[in-house]
Formats: C-alpha cells, sequence, structure tokens
C-alpha cells in the first residue's frame, strides 16, 4: 500500500481536480525533528533540520534517505519555539509559488519540458514539534490536537497534572455496557455524552484567523491570547495556513506512532514491574483514587504512624519481576530485527537502561503478551495483550478500510479496560492519542509512511 491509497490523497484529487491531472505534479512531506548535532553528551544545543519527502515513487522508494531533502537547518542554541515561523518563511514562500505558478522542469523521459507543480500533504513530527508546527499547544488538559476543547481531562488534585481519566467512554455506542458502570471509572458517572465530530479544514480555518495577531522574534516574550488553556489551546495562526490549498487537506500533521508507542510502552512496563520514580502507582496516585474512584483495594491505610501503599493486582511482586528480568537476560533475536536488549537489562537494580524507540516498538508489540502471561490475572493481561496487538496492526505495511474501523471499535474498549485497572495518573495524553490513530490510517495510509524512524537516522547522518 501507498498514502495515494488513502482518503486525503483521494479528497485533494476531487477538490484540486487540475493539478491531480497531471501526474508529474510533486507531492511532499514535511518533517522537523530536535538533535544534538554534538552529541548526548555534549551541552545542551538544539538544531532543527526541516526535511522535505518525495511521495511520487514507488513504496520501496518514496522513503529512502537519497529521496530526502534537507530543505533548511534551524540552528541552536535553544529552540524557537513559535517562533519557528521566521525561519519557515522562504520554504513556505516557495511552496506556494510552487503551487500557483509552479516551475518549467525538464522529462527526461518525454525529452521536453513541462510546467510542474508541488503540493505538501502533511508534515510529521513528534509531539512537541506538533505544537510548534500547528500552532495548538500539546500541554496541559486540551492537549489533543482532535478532540481539542471536547475533552474531558481534569487536573489532578494530588499529583496536580492533566490526566485523561474516563475520557474514552463516549466514543462507545450509546447502548455500550461500560457507559452505565458507576464503579468501575468514575464513580456515580453515567456516560451520556458522544464523541464530537471532527472540525473540517475550513472550519480550522475560520477559528485561527483569529489568532494572526501575534509578534515574532526572541524578544517578544509569552504572548497568551484570551481563553489559552480554558477554551482554546491556540497560540498563534501557524505560517502552513497561507498555502492556498491547506484549508483544504483533510490531514494537515500526523501524529507520530513511534512516540507515541513508547510512551505507552513506558508507562505500562515502568507500572507494571513498579519501577521507582517511574511507575504511575505512587502515594499521590493512591490519594487520587480514594478522591475519584470506588477502589477501596487501592485505597493507602495508616499503620502506626506510617502510610501503607497495599499492592495493586497490576504490580508484579518483587521475585516474579526479577523471573521478567532473568527472561529478558536470555533473549536473542535474529540480526537487524532489534538491538541486543539483554544489554540494557540490570538484574541487580531491577531496570532497562538505555532503551531506544525501536526496542520499545519491539517490546510492545511482540513482549509484552509472552513477559508477562500468566504472572498477571487474565483480565489484566488480556487488556495488555490488545493494546500491544493494536499496535502491531496499526503498524502494518498492509492496510484495508474494514480492519482499519475494526481498529477503530477495538481501541476504544481495550482504553475503557484499561482506565478499569491502573490509576488515573496513568493516563496521559499519550494514552488518550492512540484512539486517533485509526483515523489517521484511514486517512493518509500505512503508518510506514507517516512515521519519523527515517528521519530519526537521517538525522544521525547530518550529524556525522
Amino acid at each position: 500500500m501507498h498514502p495515494s491509497d488513502g482518503e486525503a490523497w483521494k479528497c485533494f484529487n476531487s477538490v484540486h481536480p487540475h493539478f491531480s491531472a497531471e501526474l508529474r505534479n510533486v507531492r511532499l512531506r514535511l518533517c522537523t525533528d530536535e538533535f544534538n548535532p554534538f552529541g548526548s553528551f555534549a551541552a545542551p544545543y538544539s538544531c532543527w533540520p526541516v526535511i522535505l519527502t518525495v511521495y511520487n515513487l514507488p513504496p520501496g522508494m518514496c522513503m529512502r534517505p537519497k529521496f530526502m531533502f534537507l530543505s533548511i537547518v534551524i540552528p541552536g542554541p535553544s529552540s524557537l519555539g513559535q517562533n519557528i515561523d521566521v525561519c519557515l518563511r522562504p520554504l513556505i514562500d516557495e511552496l506556494a509559488q510552487l503551487w500557483s505558478s509552479g516551475a518549467l522542469t525538464y522529462d527526461v523521459s518525454r525529452k521536453r519540458n513541462f510546467l510542474m507543480r508541488v503540493a505538501l500533504m502533511w508534515t510529521i513530527n513528534d509531539f512537541s514539534a506538533y505544537r510548534m508546527l500547528s500552532a495548538w499547544s500539546t500541554h496541559g488538559k486540551l492537549a489533543c490536537p482532535y478532540c481539542m476543547e471536547n475533552n474531558k481531562a481534569f487536573t489532578l488534585a494530588n499529583r496536580g497534572k492533566a490526566s485523561f481519566f474516563d475520557c474514552h467512554c463516549r466514543f462507545l455506542p450509546l447502548n455500550h455496557r461500560y457507559r452505565k458502570n458507576r464503579k468501575d471509572f468514575f464513580v456515580g458517572r453515567v456516560e451520556k455524552d458522544v464523541a464530537s465530530q471532527r472540525l473540517s479544514g475550513e472550519e480550522l480555518h475560520d477559528v485561527v484567523s483569529e489568532y494572526n495577531d501575534i509578534v515574532f522574534g526572541l524578544q517578544s516574550g509569552k504572548q497568551k491570547f484570551h481563553g489559552f488553556g480554558l477554551t482554546h489551546n491556540w497560540v498563534k495562526q501557524s505560517i502552513f495556513w497561507e498555502l492556498p490549498y491547506w484549508k483544504t487537506n483533510l490531514l494537515r500533521h500526523n501524529l507520530d506512532v513511534m512516540h507515541i508507542k513508547k510512551n505507552v510502552f513506558e508507562n505500562i512496563f515502568n507500572t507494571v514491574m513498579d519501577v521507582k520514580g517511574k511507575t504511575k502507582d505512587n502515594i499521590k496516585a493512591r490519594l487520587d483514587i480514594a478522591l475519584y474512584c470506588n477502589r477501596k483495594n487501592m485505597e493507602l491505610f495508616y499503620d502506626e504512624s506510617r502510610v501503607a501503599k497495599p499492592r495493586a493486582s497490576f504490580v508484579l511482586e518483587k521475585n516474579t519481576q526479577l523471573l521478567v528480568y532473568k527472561w529478558l537476560k536470555s533473549l536473542c533475536f535474529p540480526e537487524g530485527h532489534a538491538s541486543n536488549i539483554s544489554r540494557l537489562v540490570n538484574i541487580e537494580d531491577c531496570r532497562l537502561y538505555g532503551m531506544k524507540s525501536h526496542d520499545c516498538h519491539v517490546f510492545m508489540q511482540t513482549l509484552i503478551p509472552l513477559a508477562f502471561r500468566d504472572l498477571l490475572p487474565k483480565g489484566i493481561w488480556d487488556a495488555l495483550m490488545e493494546i500491544s496487538h493494536f499496535f502491531r496492526d496499526i503498524c502494518s505495511s498492509k492496510l484495508n478500510v474494514e480492519h482499519i474501523e475494526r481498529l477503530q471499535t477495538n481501541i476504544v474498549e481495550t482504553l475503557c479496560k484499561l482506565e478499569m485497572i491502573f490509576p488515573l495518573s496513568f493516563f496521559d495524553s499519550m494514552e488518550h492519542l492512540p484512539i486517533h490513530l485509526p483515523f489517521e490510517a484511514k486517512a493518509g495510509g500505512p503508518v510506514q509512511y507517516r512515521w519519523i524512524y527515517p528521519f530519526k537516522r537521517l538525522d544521525i547522518i547530518v550529524a556525522m
């Protein structure tokens, strides 16, 4: 499969038939990612390469490094934040010119010139760069760029951070049994709301037009529009809206599956293995459970002037954790499948050190169901297996519409099952975003053309 099989490509063709009639017109995607060219052990330095990729190529070629073009390098030493639009100005002006006027290009196969036009299909970045390019802040209760102000996220009383707990039942059918569950979600709540409709590009354009009054520059200071963090999370009108066709794109900014999967894996593993300082099941989490949920077996109790935290059913005992780490230490993967995870295991400390994104990818899709089978209660293991299979299926190189729709149904139920298991602090924005990944797969095509792995490798090449 190819991005041309997705709904976004087909929608673009129907809206702009004159562009799609010329098969030699070029379609691009843009990626930018922060990296330190001096190495991870050097002083902090924020460098941002802006890379363009050509999609007018067969599936086996369009993600090759030789077809990735480094258009801009934004130097540091610190991140520009919303001022990145200043550095993107030459590129956006050129893209707008290539759309409206085109460029006279020589076709070597037909041995004649033709007028080539160019369109930017979408961008792909991690969640922090998503904020910089889309201008929707990815922090706080309104972090989700799809739900926007129509979500039910809230700030935890004790932890003080945004939680997306009990935000997924509204995506279920109206007659689903989870909607009437007053015990395992918010105590006493019956979910009657339905998920809000996604705004079209034209509707979003009308909204962001109100946020174009901003001063750029390193000395401009923090500028916030009225209602920021309460009714909206817009920090500016993104420069991409200046492209004449941008509001007609069905998919404009992609959620990066690589980073989402890595964060979900780390939350699951650190919580189940009770990793000190990283687990989501701590004292503050238990205090929040007592406030919002009906889980008496997880509430703190006081014994002789000390606070005792009963072990949760999703947390492995110490001797069982040791069995898992010993099993990981004995693993050996085929060459090229994954790094040597056994080298990352410290049995004495009961920790994993130096897990890279691809290691988390392999662990999430392959090892999670194996590592915890027969060690956790069946209901908990079933939920972890379902989230593992979801990421495996959504990352498949071949997808069909029926399969994607089934994934959309399954991920909602899976997230609800996880809400019935883990504490409220477990559910940050990264645990919520998988609910929108099937839509992006349906619109943009297979994940392998829309995640950041190839660009991460290219960053390493550029740094060298």
